[in-house]
């Protein structure tokens, strides 16, 4: 294969979505997120999260003070594309990710999540 040909099979090529947690394994506060490609937005948050810009303020907090080493970046959830050329996953992203707020009860002061 020529590189123009694997730079188009990439881009055709669907990534995983879903929902993500980013755990505090010293105190068990969790953040939860959802997106469209998961292996890319977790790579974001750690770099977000080391750089020190990181949208969540108390997270970010915690994450510069104890470090990456104490805390898990895991999948929770993967969210099936649908055959419909014209669906739009960013609804069903929003509440399975809400759903997983919810279970896990993530919403400050437990968790991370804000409303």
């Amino acid at each position: 294969m020529d590189k123009k040909a694997i730079i188009k099979q990439y881009k055709q090529t669907l990534q995983p979505m879903g929902v993500y947690q980013i755990k505090n394994l010293g105190n068990g506060k969790i953040y939860i997120g959802s997106c469209k490609n998961l292996p890319g937005k977790i790579n974001s948050q750690k770099f977000q999260l080391n750089l020190g810009s990181h949208m969540n303020e108390e997270l970010q907090k915690d994450f510069t003070k104890l470090g990456e080493s104490n805390f898990a970046f895991e999948v929770l959830d993967y969210l099936e594309p649908k055959e419909d050329k014209d669906y739009d996953c960013a609804e069903d992203l929003e509440v399975l990710k809400e759903m997983w707020i919810e279970k896990l009860s993530t919403i400050y002061p437990n968790g991370y999540n804000r409303r």
